[in-house]
């Protein structure tokens, strides 16, 4: 892991992104104690989102009920202030 201090990751920052775009991962120091890391960022995947779920609980019986009201109250006619002006 390369590490650089904060004013030279503050002078060379668009090097910086290119290194760590291409896989590499940096230490970023101030006063010669480590104070960030920075890491190339993880795409999640549809596979990462059933994972998640499968670690939750399953959703309650009112949560369908729960639902159609919010999309309910989403399709409830708002008046036109300009059509009766």
């Amino acid at each position: 892991m390369r590490t650089v201090t904060a004013t030279e990751a503050s002078r060379r920052f668009s090097e910086l992104l290119d290194a760590i775009e291409a896989g590499e991962a940096v230490t970023v120091t101030r006063g010669n104690r480590p104070v960030a890391e920075i890491r190339p960022a993880r795409r999640r995947t549809g596979r990462d989102l059933r994972e998640a779920l499968a670690q939750t609980d399953a959703p309650d019986d009112g949560f369908a009920a729960d639902i159609a009201g919010a999309v309910g109250s989403l399709a409830q006619e708002v008046a036109d202030p300009w059509r009766d002006a």
